[in-house]
Parts: structure tokens; sequence; C-alpha cells
């Protein structure tokens, strides 16, 4: 899509004003239902489109994101606008300095046109626990769009926006992209600056695209990846690492049988199944892979994020973030300052995270917890490292069901954090991994495929996926 928008504006078939214009009417029309986004910026969005339609007129070259419209999830800063990460206590806080990825896709012209809901502080997986309002699935607004990245992965799927940002912890963008039916890449952790990101978990949170095509997530990765010095954790990523990636080159990719025992739905099953046929019959040699360690990712996971989460949040007291009217009126100590804003800022979801980090790094369960979920991370690793030298991808299905029903989990938090199951090992392990729509089930409702590759190969992850996305599509 971005590519054909390109080629219209270079054209002058459309003017990037009338572009803005129209997505912007789009948003008017759906988002009333949908709830996608949180805040709009279209006098700047349409400010940014004259400039760039002043280029193309004047004869100017323009790059490929030049005059493209995108949202981003509201965890990213944008500079004088709105960053609430969904929650109430950012209500009306105003960023001072754009996102590294904001400052990339500035700098290529593409143009932001708001700010897309999340599950707060990116703390969930159904876009139900923002403190604003949920968002719905475009494909049936009695379902989840998924989470964190709900808003970003809604806004694609319905056509409000080419492409969004989201940010991934334990499948935050993988997840929606399954559920809402577009593509949602989770890129080595590194290869794309957190910083501007507004932190869950230092150690794990990455951010990345969602777009329609895995060729509209390609362009908005090399735009956004690269070393930043405010960030020691990222590097820069060359594109030539893009070898042994094509289908008639002879790979060997992984299944986890393992995963497909028990608690998957049926048609997701098989659909999954159906692409394993279509890639041997391509030549593909399909291999069966035994990870034992990455059976305790997802445990392992809910004890290091939410310790982060401690450290994390632990700056939202009202004082250095997070105000919230009249408390400090109401409150006699600090400590009550605290409890007030935290109680009443914070929702119930966070609150439960907060909590159950706080313990795992108190004295006498930091051994017994976060000592060791860090050991069983590292030996995640280690075995994801040796399994990628026995095969060049690992494909499993992205979430073990299709989007559920609005409302049908948020009583029972041990069913919400299943729907990560497939998902957080990338995060533990710390490789690229992608979801592709599969096909949709009975009910017509988006199943995902996702494609994991080992640290570093984010090209080659990319190529090979846009080449199932082909033989999917065919």
């Amino acid at each position: 899509m971005i590519q054909e928008l390109h080629a219209q504006l270079i054209d002058k078939k459309i003017s990037a004003t009338d572009l803005i214009n129209q997505y912007f009417q789009t948003i008017q029309n759906k988002d009333s239902q949908i709830k996608a986004f949180l805040t709009l910026t279209k006098d700047n969005a349409l400010k940014q489109a004259r400039i760039v339609d002043e280029r193309i007129q004047s004869g100017k070259t323009i790059g490929l994101l030049e005059g493209i419209p995108f949202a981003s999830k509201d965890n990213i800063l944008t500079k004088d606008i709105k960053t609430t990460a969904g929650s109430k206590i950012l209500e009306n806080y105003l960023a001072v300095y754009d996102a590294f990825v904001i400052k990339k896709l500035k700098k290529a012209g593409a143009i932001l046109l708001g700010k897309t809901n999340m599950d707060e502080f990116a703390m969930g997986s159904s876009t139900e626990n923002s403190a604003f309002f949920p968002t719905k699935n475009p494909v049936d607004l009695q379902r989840v769009p998924g989470g964190s990245s709900g808003g970003s992965a809604a806004a694609v799927a319905s056509k409000m926006v080419p492409f969004a940002l989201g940010s991934d912890t334990g499948g935050s963008i993988r997840q929606p992209a399954s559920f809402c039916g577009v593509v949602g890449f989770k890129p080595t952790y590194g290869a794309v600056s957190r910083s501007g990101l507004i932190a869950m978990s230092s150690s794990l949170d990455v951010i990345g695209p969602l777009t329609s095509s895995v060729a509209d997530a390609r362009i908005v990765f090399q735009a956004i990846q690269g070393k930043d010095k405010l960030d020691a954790t990222s590097f820069d990523l060359s594109s030539d690492s893009n070898k042994n990636s094509s289908l008639e080159s002879g790979l060997t990719i992984g299944i986890i049988p393992d995963y497909l025992k028990e608690g998957i739905d049926p048609e997701v099953k098989n659909i999954f199944q159906k692409i394993i046929d279509l890639l041997q019959k391509k030549g593909i040699k399909v291999k069966n892979i035994n990870v034992p360690y990455s059976k305790y990712a997802l445990p392992c996971y809910y004890i290091i994020m939410p310790a982060e989460v401690s450290t994390n949040l632990a700056r939202y007291d009202s004082i250095r973030y997070g105000k919230v009217t009249n408390l400090d009126s109401e409150a006699t100590t600090l400590k009550d300052l605290y409890f007030k804003t935290r109680g009443v800022g914070f929702g119930k979801e966070v609150r439960r995270r907060l909590i159950l980090g706080t313990y795992v790094l108190s004295k006498g369960y930091y051994d017994a917890y976060y000592k060791k979920a860090q050991r069983v991370r590292r030996l995640i690793y280690k075995e994801w490292q040796q399994k990628f030298k026995e095969v060049d991808f690992v494909i499993m299905p992205t979430t073990p069901t299709p989007a559920f029903k609005l409302g049908s989990k948020t009583q029972d938090p041990l069913a919400m954090y299943l729907s990560d199951i497939f998902t957080v090992v990338a995060n533990i392990a710390g490789g690229p991994a992608i979801n592709l729509r599969a096909g949709n089930t009975s009910k017509g409702l988006p199943v995902g495929l996702q494609i994991l590759g080992k640290h570093y190969s984010d090209y080659s992850l990319l190529d090979f996926a846009e080449q199932v996305e082909n033989l999917i599509s065919l």
C-alpha cells in the first residue's frame, strides 16, 4: 500500500493534502464504532501535507514515506501532543520531545494522524484495560482487537491509516495483528531504539510496525531501525542479512508439536496444518523440534515483566509524574499522597502487576522468583540459539484461538494471560518474529501465522515472510 500511495503522489494523481483529508474522513466514518484513536492531530497533519505538496509541485524528489499517513500507539512520545499510555495518571501529559522512532518517521516525511488506544501502560491482551474506553475489532465489533497495541491494529485493519506503530513486550504487536488480520512485526530486541517509549518492561519492550503487508512492514522497519545514542541496547542492522530466505533455497522450517496438543482451537490448528502442507509442496523441509525450557516462557515472563513494571512505574507519584487533581489537598502525608495517587491513577490490571512485581523483588523472594526467572530466561535464549543451528525459521500459530468476545476474559486474568502463550517466547529469547494472516475461521475471524527467526535475521525473516504471504494468498 505504501508504494502505491507513493506512486500516486509522485504521479500527481492525488495530493498529500487530499490524501490526509481522505484518511481523516475514513476515521470520522468508522472510529465512532471502533474507538481506535485517543487523540487526532488533523491541523498539524494538514500543515505537513501542504509542505509535501509544495515539494512535489516544485519538482523535488520525495522519499517513499513522504506524505504517507500513520498512527502511533499512545505510549510513544510525540512532542506537544498528549501521550497518555492509556492511563488516567497521564491523562493530560504533553510529551516534551519526540521518541526516536517518531523523529525518524518525521525525517522520512511520514505524517502522524493521531495516537491510538491501548491497554494501560501496555498491560493487557485485549485493549479492554484502557482507562478511557475499549477498542473493538473491525472484523467483528463484538470482539476484542487484541492488545496491548489493539488501537494500532484496529486502525490498520479498518484502513484508517496505512500503517501504525505498536510496542511488543510479550506479543503486543503480533497478537492484535493476528486478531485483526494484519501484519505485525516484532524486530530483534535493540534493532529499534526504545528512547521515548514509556517503559513497561525495559528488557523486553520492542517498537515495531503494524501494516497491511510484509512489504510495508519492511519499509517502515527500514525507516525506524538503527543505533541511537540515547539507548545503549540499540544497534545498526545491516540489510545485507537476507541470505538463504528463498522458498527455493532448501530451507528447513521448525515446528513445535508440543504447542499443538492442548488448548488450541481446532480451526486454528487446521489452518496451520494447511500452511505446513503448502510449504512442503514448495520443497521446504519441515522438522519437528523440541524446546523443553520454552514451556516456562510464560511463567518466566510473568515474573520478569512485573518486576520491571514495579521499578519503571515508581516515578508516577504525583510529584515527578502523574499529578492527580485535588489529591494534594486531601493527602496528609507523603505516603498518603503516593497511595491516593496510585490508587486513583492506576487501573486494576496495573495495580495487580505492580503488587506482583514488588513481591518478587522483595527480601526473601528475590532469589526464589526473580533471580530464578532470569536463569530460566538465559536457558531459553541458549535453547533457541541452538535450535536455529538446525532450522532456518520456526513457525507456529500466533494465538491459540481467534479473537474472543469483549468482556469474556476480563474476570479471569490467567485466561487473558494465556492469549500470549505462543508469543512471549520471542520476547524472552529476544529474536525477531512476525504475524501474517493465515486464513479465516468459519465465522470469518482472522487466524495468524507466526514466523520466528534467529537474532539479527530481521531482513531474512521479512524476505521469507513475504514469500509465505504470497503463497497463502494464491
